[in-house]
């Protein structure tokens, strides 16, 4: 029996370690018969070490969303690995240290506007990059933290969400034409290095098991996975600019 993501030729962004969501997501969507290619930014002898842990080891090109040559050559260089792309994951983020536990009110600018390039405005930045690889139409899919509320300790960088699922949206309206979908995939809480480098984790964290009607389990990644492949398959072909909720359903109440 065919695989959810059969034949389907997809850019993994976001690995770090094998805890990452991103690395989860690729995975999954191997063994549902994906052809992957990863991005890395950084440590990328790592990367390259964590990505032979796949099923079937994955190319790894190097990607700053801050550098525009990089930006620039990134459909060449997925070129030289696949012929096209059927689909894209966006899972980066970051926020300097003053935009995360310190008071909301403190964090300068200068910190704000990082927070806001690389986990917003970077969503636009790689779309536009892949796009002249999606001519067949496909999807692009960004990794969210629900930010319609305020959380504790989360401060600029729910700020830096909330721009990110706006951005979302008017990427659905301008791709859609193209015959690209363009959605988020909204997980709860996660064990994840990411996670790890949030001041207040841990209260944030505290309760959400027992706040979630399917309950939640922030050491398993195997929800969040499957939604963004299901995002990246054929089977929502009239879902765009979404939030898909994975969350074990903290979402939809009022505590």
């Amino acid at each position: 029996m065919p695989g959810l993501l059969e034949g389907k030729r997809l850019l993994i962004t976001g690995i770090i370690t094998d805890a990452s969501l991103a690395f989860h997501a690729a995975k999954m969507a191997q063994e549902q018969g994906a052809k992957v290619v990863l991005t890395g930014f950084g440590r990328m002898s790592l990367v390259e070490r964590i990505a032979r842990r796949l099923p079937e080891p994955a190319p790894v090109l190097e990607l700053d969303v801050q550098n525009q040559e990089q930006l620039d050559s990134l459909a060449g260089r997925v070129r030289e690995h696949v012929d096209g792309l059927d689909g894209v994951l966006h899972s980066i983020g970051f926020a300097p240290q003053t935009c995360l536990g310190a008071p909301f009110m403190d964090a300068p600018s200068a910190d704000v506007s990082i927070a806001v390039d690389v986990s917003a405005f970077s969503f636009k930045a790689l779309a536009q990059a892949t796009l002249p690889l999606m001519e067949g139409g496909g999807s692009i899919v960004g990794m969210d933290f629900d930010a319609r509320v305020a959380w504790p300790a989360y401060n600029w960088m729910g700020v830096a969400k909330a721009a990110l699922e706006s951005v979302n949206r008017y990427l659905a309206r301008d791709l859609g034409p193209k015959g690209i979908r363009v959605n988020l995939v909204s997980a709860g809480p996660m064990k994840t290095m990411a996670a790890k480098s949030i001041p207040g984790f841990m209260e944030l964290e505290e309760g959400w098991n027992d706040r979630a009607p399917l309950g939640w389990d922030s050491a398993d990644p195997i929800p969040t996975a499957k939604a963004v492949c299901v995002a990246l398959s054929d089977w929502l072909p009239a879902t765009t600019g979404s939030m898909i909720m994975v969350d074990g359903g903290v979402h939809a109440l009022g505590i």
